[in-house]
């Protein structure tokens, strides 16, 4: 491994924007693929992104897809396209060891609800990309593609840095506090945090409340795609209608209001992260769009106070749900677990029923105050990190701008668009209950300005 200063040399690789070349045959997926696993082999060894490869099944699967595009008879518009599975999602022919020594080569033998989608879809599977311990808190050694003494942001850490150095071109997150977003943001990629219960997520270990699939993209087309074609299959949670929209990624539309919100990582911001976001607002003003903030509107400002403590109720909340099974982890091996882990469970297992109902009660007053905003505004902004990703790989960064959407159960998309340090930053937007396709119309229209 070279030294972890060094600057990567890297090539994100979109994936539907090469469609029309394996249509008229001047391209194929399998030698699409094939420069994917060129960067991977020159990457992987300095970024760590994946815990276990596929490889010749993957060529295997882009030689199928290969086939049935020179027939004229792909299976969708993502037949072919190189996946990544974050690791505490099961697949059938992989382990799933949820970044936990506990968990070292198990095999479930089954596929998760949202990768079976995707084979049915005609991707091609990869590998499994690195996870922190139960997608939570402690890391497990990814760099960041940009600047390799940084964290690349947790818990899809490895599916962000696989997607942003061009290993892949989507790959499958989830988050519960900021793990899909914060990522993103950090590696400057795509990141699509669903609705909540929009996208199936049967076969994932990661059964909290506030839990969702996201999805790491290079293009805001992919990951609506990828997104797209998982629900048609397999809709959503159970109980829960699924992600609504187009067969394709929704068409640019200009917002007319939108609503900033500074979250409580505000205060945390570096002062390049705030002028980068006061860039963008104006950049939007001067479009004529009006920019609803706390200071200016009473609903924005009931919601801006109604979050300040979305990162411990959400906390609080996390740990009830997840004392099983963490409580017979511990039984198992607790010297496999990470102090942070067993310190969380010990707080869990403090709590009360009365204790989590008044939570969850807390919660629903968020959401409803959040709701409101639907009839002031198309969308509201926000920083998705405080700013660039921090050095060392210790920690997976601070999720105090990200919380909130995870608290509220909206979609939330990081956009690549600003910067902090010379690094990315994403500019992040939160819509509403099953209107992802509204807030991806919207976040085309707001990308278009970068």
């Amino acid at each position: 491994m070279l030294a972890p200063e060094e600057k990567l040399k890297f090539h994100p690789k979109p994936y539907l924007a090469a469609t029309p070349r394996f249509a008229n045959g001047t391209d194929t997926p399998r030698d699409f693929l094939e420069r994917c696993l060129t960067d991977l082999t020159t990457f992987e060894p300095k970024i760590g992104a994946f815990v276990h490869l596929d490889l010749n099944a993957a060529r295997a699967c882009a030689d199928q897809s290969t086939a049935r595009w020179r027939a004229g008879k792909p299976i969708s518009k993502l037949d072919g396209m190189p996946v990544g599975i974050k690791d505490i999602i099961e697949t059938i022919d992989m382990p799933t060891e949820q970044g936990s020594p506990l968990f070292v080569g198990c095999r479930t033998e089954r596929d998760a609800a949202s990768v079976i989608a995707l084979r049915e879809a005609g991707a091609v599977i990869v590998g499994k990309t690195v996870t922190t311990e139960f997608a939570a808190t402690e890391p497990r050694g990814t760099r960041n593609p940009h600047d390799l003494s940084r964290t690349p942001g947790g818990s899809s850490s490895g599916s962000a840095a696989g997607v942003a150095s061009g290993m892949l071109s989507t790959a499958l997150g989830t988050q519960v506090i900021g793990s899909t977003i914060r990522p993103a943001s950090y590696c400057g990629c795509i990141g699509f945090k669903v609705s909540l219960g929009a996208l199936n997520r049967g076969g994932s270990y990661d059964g909290l409340s506030q839990s969702c699939t996201g999805v790491l993209a290079t293009t805001l087309e992919d990951a609506w795609q990828v997104a797209y074609e998982i629900a048609s299959r397999v809709g959503g949670d159970p109980g829960y209608p699924g992600l609504y929209g187009p067969s394709s990624a929704p068409a640019a539309r200009k917002p007319q209001r939108i609503g900033f919100l500074e979250t409580s990582g505000w205060s945390a911001a570096s002062p390049a992260a705030k002028e980068a976001m006061a860039n963008a607002l104006a950049r939007l003003k001067a479009t004529g769009v009006e920019v609803l903030t706390r200071q200016s509107h009473a609903k924005i400002a009931a919601v801006e106070a109604a979050i300040v403590d979305a990162r411990p109720l959400s906390m609080r909340i996390n740990g009830w749900e997840s004392r099983w099974p963490l409580n017979t982890y511990r039984e198992r091996d607790a010297t496999k677990i990470s102090r942070v882990m067993l310190d969380r469970l010990v707080e869990a297992e403090a709590m009360t029923l009365d204790d989590y109902r008044k939570d969850l009660a807390q919660r629903d007053k968020v959401r409803a105050l959040y709701a409101v905003l639907s009839t002031e505004c198309d969308v509201c902004v926000s920083l998705a990190a405080p700013g660039a990703a921090p050095v060392g790989l210790a920690s997976t960064g601070d999720p105090a701008c990200t919380v909130h959407a995870s608290l509220i159960g909206m979609p939330a998309i990081s956009l690549p668009v600003l910067q902090d340090e010379g690094l990315p930053l994403g500019l992040q937007i939160t819509g509403f209950l099953n209107r992802d396709a509204e807030a991806f119309a919207t976040a085309a229209a707001i990308r278009a300005l970068f």
